[in-house]
């Protein structure tokens, strides 16, 4: 497969400064409600899946059953439509809808907690959530307070209602009210998501400010269950500039956001699931599932549950990986292409991703000088699928990758 120009990756810039708080110092891993139950309040017609507190409880409980739990997903998070419609009249604060959340939000985190998970909550910083409901303006120091007696551990903020131009503003204050509440609360901010150019103008100003004070970001367009939603996504994330502020924003406590895993829900197919989790792994991304986990078939399950593959997004290092190389196709420029990511223990995860969505199978190599090593460096590979060593000492690999599909290796100097 002829390629591109190949782009190494030993020339990252230095990390800025992040929140220095501790938190987030990996990408959150989890669950959140948002693309697979959205805003269903008809507990009537659809009582297993309306956004309710037995939701939450169910999810919470297969967690913890079915291993993703001890596979390293711990938050449980509650997306838009929780609230009542206003505030109370005597307090003017947030209040849980006390139909569908009867013991309410810091009864449902003593659940969670009692069950090692953590929990994450959902509000907007402006007048109203993109759903209707409560927003924050005005309010943000009285619900950074109520909030973290409820004891939630994680916070995403929208933007909807709200005027670009403030977000500075509203997003650095409300970072600054939950700080003081002494709670350990990780900030998902929703910023650049609702800027033209996604934050990334001015030499990535906003981003580098969000690195001050969130420990995770939403970039772009919120993501469907569909491949054409989740390749238009990666190609949004497919960057090939080491000194790119997208790509050298993120560090531990700081994290781009391509949204939510479509991994077990029924939208995409098992290659086009195993891209998604392979990509995000190579990006750093938060590993927030949306589906329904006691629907999750055992292929699908198997992705989310592969250690390996984890490991690569946790890895300690929190360099954001990016694309290396790519082809030149009869049919679709770069429909070919390696991604690399670097490790804290020098070794590199590259994903081997066919882009395109016709035709058999295609060949795609990775060589050494692609990841900035000497071209003649040997090297192993473990195949993190398969969860097996390649053979013998290498100089180059090259996998057969089907339309839409990857394949994924982790290579060490030898």
């Amino acid at each position: 497969m002829k390629f591109a120009k190949t782009v190494l990756i030993s020339s990252f810039i230095p990390f800025a400064a992040a929140l220095d708080d501790g938190l987030a110092r990996t990408p959150p891993m989890g669950w959140m409600s948002w693309e697979k139950f959205m805003c269903n309040i008809d507990c009537d017609n659809y009582p297993d899946t309306c956004v309710n507190e037995q939701l939450y409880k169910r999810q919470a409980e297969l967690m913890v059953s079915e291993g993703y739990l001890e596979a390293g997903y711990t938050q449980v998070n509650i997306d838009d439509c929780w609230s009542t419609l206003e505030r109370d009249p005597v307090t003017d604060e947030q209040v849980a809808d006390p139909d569908r959340f009867p013991s309410g939000i810091k009864a449902l985190s003593k659940f969670m907690h009692d069950r090692d998970l953590k929990m994450g909550l959902y509000s907007d910083i402006g007048s109203k959530t993109c759903g209707g409901y409560i927003g924050m303006e005005d309010h943000l120091e009285l619900d950074a307070n109520t909030f973290a007696s409820w004891d939630i551990d994680m916070l995403k903020v929208d933007g909807c209602f709200e005027d670009t131009s403030v977000m500075n503003a509203t997003y650095s204050e409300l970072s600054a009210a939950l700080n003081a509440t002494g709670r350990d609360i990780i900030y998902s901010c929703s910023w650049p998501a609702y800027l033209d150019d996604y934050g990334e103008g001015d030499g990535g100003a906003v981003l580098y400010r969000l690195q001050e004070i969130c420990h995770m970001w939403r970039n772009y367009d919120d993501i469907q269950d569909s491949w054409a939603s989740v390749s238009d996504i990666i190609n949004k994330w497919r960057r090939t500039d080491p000194n790119d502020p997208f790509v050298t924003v993120a560090q531990p406590g700081a994290w781009n956001d391509p949204d939510m895993l479509m991994v077990g829900n029924t939208g995409l197919s098992i290659a086009e699931e195993r891209s998604q989790f392979a990509i995000w792994s190579i990006l750093a991304a938060p590993l927030m599932m949306s589906n329904d986990l006691a629907t999750v078939s055992d292929e699908s399950k198997a992705i989310l549950l592969n250690r390996e593959i984890i490991e690569v997004d946790q890895d300690s290092l929190g360099k954001q990986g990016m694309q290396v190389a790519s082809s030149d196709s009869e049919y679709s420029e770069g429909a070919y292409r390696v991604w690399a990511r670097e490790l804290h223990d020098g070794s590199y995860a590259i994903v081997l991703q066919n882009a395109f969505s016709m035709e058999m199978g295609v060949k795609i190599q990775f060589t050494p000088d692609m990841i900035g090593w000497d071209k003649d460096q040997q090297f192993t590979a473990r195949d993190l699928f398969k969860k097996e060593d390649l053979e013998g000492t290498l100089s180059e690999v090259t996998m057969i990758v089907e339309p839409s599909d990857v394949q994924m290796i982790r290579v060490y100097k030898a």
